[in-house]
């Protein structure tokens, strides 16, 4: 049987060292890429069976990245790696398009069985987060609310990348629109977000960890 191809996705480079060590062993791994952008092409060009992907990365955060493959029609599985414990973030990957939701501080051999869980199409959740977000669920009905939903997925990406210190041009070329469209997407940003300065800005990017603190 052909091993499951895997792709990671995290920008720390020591932690994504580590993981290529251990996991090469029972997967094969067919690359690594330290940015949500880099991500979205090594979807295309790649084909893994299974992506490991980290929420908080710069360019892109994972959550987006993951709604955009979803938008792509790939059939790649994925998985979210993170330090991020909070129960919401766990479902808001799950409604964004993943399959698995693992903490850096899991057991390795529990990363193992998530991946080859979710490789045949079974969801997986962390033990250490299973019984929090099923309590989360039953309080909201089965409803969590969407955080940052006042936000259209390309003010997303705009609000990440002002946060990341990019100056206006800087965020055109990136996402390949004009200077004057990427003013107006801030515009409208803080309208509706009801902020005044760009430091505003910055704060509910980390608020919603589009960006780390």
């Amino acid at each position: 049987m052909p091993k499951t191809r895997l792709l990671l996705a995290d920008d720390h480079a020591v932690v994504a060292k580590g993981l290529e060590a251990f996991l090469k062993e029972t997967f094969e791994l067919v690359g690594t890429v330290h940015d949500g952008r880099a991500l979205l092409e090594a979807v295309d060009s790649l084909r893994p069976d299974v992506i490991l992907t980290d929420i908080s990365m710069p360019l892109l955060n994972g959550l987006d990245a993951i709604r955009q493959i979803r938008e792509r029609r790939s059939n790649a599985k994925i998985i979210v790696l993170t330090m991020h414990r909070e129960t919401q973030l766990a479902v808001d990957a799950f409604r964004a398009g993943a399959l698995g939701y693992m903490l850096k501080v899991s057991p390795p051999e529990e990363l193992v069985t998530a991946i080859q869980e979710v490789a045949q199409g079974r969801a997986y959740v962390t033990t250490l987060l299973a019984k929090d977000l099923i309590t989360l669920l039953l309080e909201a009905g089965g409803r969590a609310p969407v955080e940052g939903s006042a936000l259209t997925a390309r003010q997303r990406e705009v609000l990440q990348l002002i946060a990341e210190g990019k100056t206006m041009k800087e965020v055109a070329a990136i996402l390949e629109i004009s200077p004057r469209t990427a003013e107006s997407h801030k515009y409208e940003i803080m309208q509706a977000l009801g902020v005044q300065t760009t430091a505003e800005l910055v704060q509910h990017a980390v608020r919603l960890k589009l960006v780390g603190e």
